[in-house]
């Protein structure tokens, strides 16, 4: 499921790397509009040098029928693939050679565009794309030396035919240039962000190896528990039972508190098993938010007794949703973090945002250090001075992302943190969790 994720995820980031290079060609294109009119209309009217003008702004029409297309085949959602990008810019090479044929053919000096389209393909197409593009403008370019529409000149212009190509020279280069630098940066800038995605997604993918690493130790330790600590209750439960301890209140207490303990942890491990995706006997249990959030935090109270807790609901209106319990874990330790920096009080807070639900905890302890902001979710990132410490925090980030959602953390004004955590219900709904 992970690799399948990773791999969706993978092709999203390629598409969208070519759909930002499929508006590129359009403007490109764009511009070979506008600066073919411009000159169309310089060397017919002020030049005086006749031009096939119809068949010329039919090969501009096409240009136009073709960026409205391709507008139209970037709002749809489906992926844009290397093939359509190869497809655009060999029919931009047609449409260049046209125009090149109808005006003077390899004597006008504007034929050193191909150049700006194969520098453009070399960047953006694979490289049996990009040679395949070099044979096919070569091959145009020879064509055109021996088959193209002469230009004719009018007589005052007969001796300044040189002088006239030279300035054309100058004009198709630093258009070229100008659009190279242009295009190519915006290019380059579209794989640096392609290049970032892709490395946090292997960093993810890193950090969820390591979870899943964690949740078989956690579940091969929860097994071993197992054992221990049913012997431990039956013993306890004899011991309940024969005179000699029932006849001391002190001892009868101690050993209920014993055996409320063993049972706790015995629910801890059913936990750590049912999160890992074992002894699921009874299915999921289907409930409301504020079912959830009132049992989840009624629980945390009862196990941690904080000296005061100030719980506000105000999640409305109420949802269905279907109890998860990695999810009740990572609140906890969420709930935890804070009690152990602020022993006195602690603050919950349930809201909504849309279809998000909102569970915001604030402490009074000393705050997050700047360093552990700057990282957040990063493991092994406290200030703890402990094995295993920031491992927590860890998990929760990474939990809520594979459900969707957001962890935030800042520190309070005066004194203590503040951390929100944000779900989408749709992740929590039982048709989502059902196609999970």
């Amino acid at each position: 499921m992970g690799c399948g994720a990773q791999w969706r995820t993978s092709i999203s980031v390629q598409d969208t790397t070519s759909r930002k290079n499929l508006l590129l060609l359009v403007q490109l294109r764009w511009f070979a509009v506008g600066g073919q009119v411009l000159t169309m209309l310089v060397v017919q009217f002020w030049l005086g040098i006749a031009l096939p003008v119809p068949q010329m702004a039919g090969v501009i029409l096409f240009l136009v029928g073709l960026n409205v297309v391709s507008l139209l085949r970037h709002r749809q959602n489906t992926e844009i693939n290397h093939s359509e990008l190869v497809a655009e810019l060999m029919l931009d090479v047609t449409a260049l050679t046209i125009q090149l044929y109808l005006s003077g053919g390899a004597s006008n000096p504007f034929i050193s565009l191909y150049l700006l389209q194969i520098a453009l393909g070399a960047v953006l197409l694979e490289v049996w794309a990009a040679r395949l593009l070099v044979v096919v403008a070569s091959g145009c370019f020879i064509g055109l030396i021996f088959s193209y529409r002469p230009l004719v000149l009018p007589p005052e212009l007969a001796g300044e035919l040189l002088t006239l190509h030279i300035q054309g020279m100058f004009v198709c280069f630093v258009l070229a240039a100008s659009l190279l630098v242009f295009f190519i940066a915006r290019i380059n800038r579209n794989l640096r962000i392609r290049d970032f995605h892709l490395a946090d997604l292997r960093q993810r993918a890193a950090e969820e190896d390591h979870i899943v690493r964690m949740g078989l130790l956690a579940s091969g330790a929860a097994h071993e528990l197992g054992t221990p600590l049913a012997t431990l209750s039956v013993i306890l439960n004899d011991w309940q039972r024969m005179p000699v301890f029932r006849s001391d209140p002190d001892l009868v207490q101690e050993i209920g508190e014993m055996q409320s303990q063993i049972d706790r942890c015995k629910s801890i491990v059913t936990g750590i098993l049912m999160s890992s995706g074992e002894a699921r006997g009874e299915g999921p249990v289907k409930t409301t938010v504020n079912g959830f959030v009132d049992g989840l935090v009624a629980e945390w109270r009862s196990h941690r007794s904080p000296i005061a807790l100030d719980y506000d609901n105000r999640f409305s209106p109420d949802d269905s949703i279907v109890s998860d319990p990695a999810l009740k874990q990572v609140i906890f330790n969420v709930f935890d973090n804070a009690l152990e920096a602020s022993p006195h009080w602690v603050g919950v807070t349930i809201g909504r945002r849309g279809d998000e639900l909102l569970i915001a905890v604030d402490d009074a302890g000393p705050g997050f250090d700047p360093t552990i902001l700057a990282e957040l979710g990063q493991p092994y990132r406290s200030t703890k001075q402990r094995p295993g410490s920031g491992l927590g925090l860890f998990l929760v980030v990474n939990v809520l992302r594979k459900l969707g959602g957001t962890v935030t953390a800042r520190n309070r004004i005066g004194r203590g943190a503040h951390v929100m955590l944000a779900l989408p219900l749709a992740s929590l709904s039982p048709g989502a969790v059902d196609a999970a």
